[in-house]
């Protein structure tokens, strides 16, 4: 499964057109820590809205431009401006706005990287966007300086990988037993029990779920939720797809089942979801 965000663009105009957008894979020393560097730009007035799938990033977005609007499971109004700021896990579709004057990069850390990175509990970012200054501090105001005056892409991810070195340590890393249950639901495509991961690292199921959700904003159960609506979602994109086939296969109880996840993680019907994507 990819932790890329699954996103839904609404405009009447071709992307091309408005947007340029360019991607590099981080460092080999970054793997595991960082998915990709995003450098985003919009070169035309217009009001544009993605929405976001839940999913396993944790964004880190530095603007230089003009602030995105952002709303958690609802179209954003007035009040829900945002430019720099790091979000933390949201196990709902996230509705994004700009309009035509965007300009920023995006770093997008795995919920392992991202405890190493922030140095603080990702519970402090859950279903939240938190600005620069408060998630950086002033180092995050420099860098953001930095960005701005960079003169190409490249240069901007090169400053903004060497700020993530810099900042990474050993000492946040989360727990061995974390980071294991982590990898086991991942590698189960959401389908291990919770009771079963305990057991296997000697805790209790309630200390694992309270450990899990401290260090990574989520606990275990979400965690699995989101993986398997990520599988699902992967899977329908075949041809020739069933849902009853793919509820099955990713762990749900029974279409139904599937239906009531997607509302609650995507906000939309499977159907519903196909048809837009």
């Amino acid at each position: 499964m990819s932790d890329e965000p699954e996103r839904h663009r609404q405009d009447n105009r071709s992307p091309a057109l408005h947007f340029e957008m360019v991607r590099r894979k981080p460092a080999a020393s970054l793997a595991g820590i960082v998915t990709d560097i995003c450098g985003y730009r919009e070169t035309c007035p217009g009001h544009f809205r993605i929405v976001e799938y839940a999913s396993l990033t944790v964004p880190l977005v530095i603007s230089f431009a003009e602030a995105f609007a952002i709303g958690l499971g609802h179209s954003p109004g007035d009040n829900d401006r945002y430019a720099s700021f790091a979000a933390g896990l949201y196990a709902g579709p996230v509705m994004i706005e700009s309009f035509g004057g965007a300009c920023c990069v995006q770093v997008n850390f795995t919920p392992l990287g991202a405890r190493q990175f922030f140095g603080l509990p990702m519970s402090e970012l859950r279903d939240r966007m938190v600005g620069l200054d408060d998630a950086l501090g002033f180092d995050g105001i420099a860098l953001r300086d930095r960005l701005g005056e960079a003169s190409h892409w490249n240069a901007r991810f090169d400053i903004a990988e060497g700020f993530i070195t810099s900042r990474l340590v050993e000492a946040n890393a989360l727990s061995p037993e974390i980071a294991w249950a982590y990898r086991a639901v991942i590698a189960s495509g959401g389908r291990t029990r919770i009771s079963t991961l305990a057991g296997e690292i000697g805790w209790s199921r309630k200390h694992l779920a309270a450990r899990f959700t401290d260090a990574i904003g989520i606990g275990p159960k979400t965690l699995s939720r989101i993986v398997r609506f990520n599988r699902a979602l992967s899977q329908s994109k075949r041809q020739d797809h069933d849902w009853a086939d793919i509820a099955a296969d990713c762990g749900y109880a029974d279409q139904a089942h599937l239906v009531r996840e997607f509302r609650q993680l995507a906000g939309e019907t499977p159907t519903g979801l196909a048809t837009s994507m």
